[in-house]
């Protein structure tokens, strides 16, 4: 009988991490203490100083985190499919549009919303390292090789249907999702 081995423990700081995103996403902004994410996460309050100065250097590192993280999911969406022009506008409608796994609701995107407000609402600036790696995303789209405007309207939509899906104000059904992904894709066919 084959033994699989045992998950490796969790390190203190992605501990500490995670339970700094599950009290915003809970609780909201008020809801994050150092002593609330310490005990979440099993540490002391010193070992969470040890880590992270104070509550904005805690939010600063897991707005880092979330941006990282989906920066990465979006390379392996465009990685995914075929080279040539429209290839991160392809991505960007299979990520959004794509199938009921894809497309549902995920704890993280939950946790991630709540992060991005509440650092927004405590100082707007703290969310720029995700707005440098939207600024990369949308370079990428202009220079994907679509007519102007092209690319920049499927993200626009696929941004639309994110915001849907994480402040769950409508569930896209599969047919819905079928037939947007059919109208964006034609914004990929090259101009006449």
């Amino acid at each position: 009988m084959d033994s699989v081995p045992p998950e490796k423990p969790l390190d203190a700081r992605t501990r500490i991490l995670d339970a700094a995103e599950a009290l915003v996403h809970d609780k909201g902004v008020s809801g994050l203490t150092l002593e609330a994410a310490a005990k979440l996460a099993g540490v002391s309050k010193g070992g969470l100083l040890y880590h992270f100065a104070s509550k904005e250097a805690l939010l600063i590192a897991a707005l880092k985190r979330l941006a990282e993280y989906f920066r990465s999911e979006f390379e392996a969406g465009v990685a995914a499919q075929p080279e040539g022009p429209g290839r991160i506008s392809r991505a960007t409608i299979a990520w959004a549009f794509g199938d009921d796994e894809a497309c549902a609701y995920d704890e993280r995107d939950g946790r991630a919303a709540a992060v991005y407000l509440a650092a927004f609402h405590h100082d707007p600036a703290l969310l720029d390292p995700v707005r440098a790696i939207y600024a990369d995303i949308l370079q990428g789209v202009a220079q994907d090789g679509l007519p102007p405007g092209h690319g920049a309207a499927i993200m626009a939509a696929a941004d639309g249907a994110l915001m849907w899906r994480i402040f769950r104000l409508r569930a896209l059904p599969a047919e819905d999702r079928r037939g947007i992904a059919a109208a964006l894709t034609r914004l990929l066919e090259p101009a006449p």
